[in-house]
């Protein structure tokens, strides 16, 4: 994990106790100081559902979030269960919630791991990390929250500037104290920032938020970094698609899918 001294917070989520958090200022988004980005109760949900009924030989392969309302800052419990069991597939559900409201339902289908499994790639040319960090720059939003509290080195672009957008990034705190941050939880975390990253629409004019999150890794990144190749498609109906391609330093591992809400301000 980097280094974190000089930051405001040490961490996205204090735990409090058996299946409850406390989220602090480095989950704030762009949208509002009061309101969570979508990406850190994403990773923690999957948090979650990786650690439910762990079972050998199995991995979470896609989670699927959708987010009910907006995640504001501060206490979280999260409830966990197995809504469908099995040995080859099984699908899991972490409901979030915030004052007794939820706030947030992610499912996770957990598939088995077949050894010697055929291989099918893109064959994509991913390039090198950029020797420099960039600044996060998003017009008229909140940066001191989450977007501080990762550390982004944009390829093409940055939040500033429309268009499709290419960004290295990974997380300069722990998802929660003391724990190394895990693959899918990492995707989680960054694949949410998708919609901002391609953003074709001027922030100060318009809202483009989430509604929800899919990512599917076809096999764990590898690392701390994982590029975002994000591209945003909208056609005047106030919805809108961002899409993300994932990858680490050796290749595709998935895709984030994100479905928008698009209005005026």
């Amino acid at each position: 994990m980097p280094v974190t001294s000089g930051f405001v917070h040490d961490s996205f989520f204090e735990p409090a106790g058996p299946g409850s958090f406390v989220a602090t200022g480095a989950t704030a988004g762009p949208w509002s100081a009061d309101a969570q980005h979508g990406g850190p109760p994403s990773a923690l949900a999957a948090r979650q559902l990786e650690r439910h009924e762990p079972a050998e030989n199995m991995r979470l392969a896609r989670v699927a979030v959708d987010i009910l309302r907006p995640v504001p800052l501060g206490p979280l419990t999260a409830e966990t269960r197995t809504l469908r069991p099995g040995k080859r597939v099984a699908l899991l559900e972490t409901v979030l919630e915030s004052g007794g409201q939820p706030v947030l339902v992610a499912r996770g289908w957990r598939i088995a791991t077949l050894p010697g499994a055929p291989v099918a790639t893109r064959g994509s040319t991913v390039p090198e990390i950029p020797a420099a960090a960039n600044a996060p720059r998003f017009p008229g939003a909140n940066v001191a929250g989450y977007l501080s509290h990762i550390e982004w080195r944009f390829e093409t672009g940055d939040f500033d500037e429309p268009g499709p957008g290419k960004a290295w990034a990974r997380p300069r705190i722990p998802l929660v104290p003391g724990e190394d941050i895990s693959p899918m939880s990492r995707a989680m975390l960054l694949a949410d920032s998708g919609n901002g990253l391609s953003m074709v629409l001027d922030p100060r004019t318009y809202i483009f938020i989430n509604v929800d999150l899919m990512v599917v890794l076809h096999r764990d990144p590898a690392g701390e970094w994982l590029l975002l190749d994000a591209e945003t498609t909208m056609d005047g109906t106030g919805t809108g698609l961002a899409e993300s391609r994932l990858s680490d330093s050796a290749g595709e591992v998935g895709i984030g899918v994100q479905t928008l809400l698009v209005s005026p301000r």
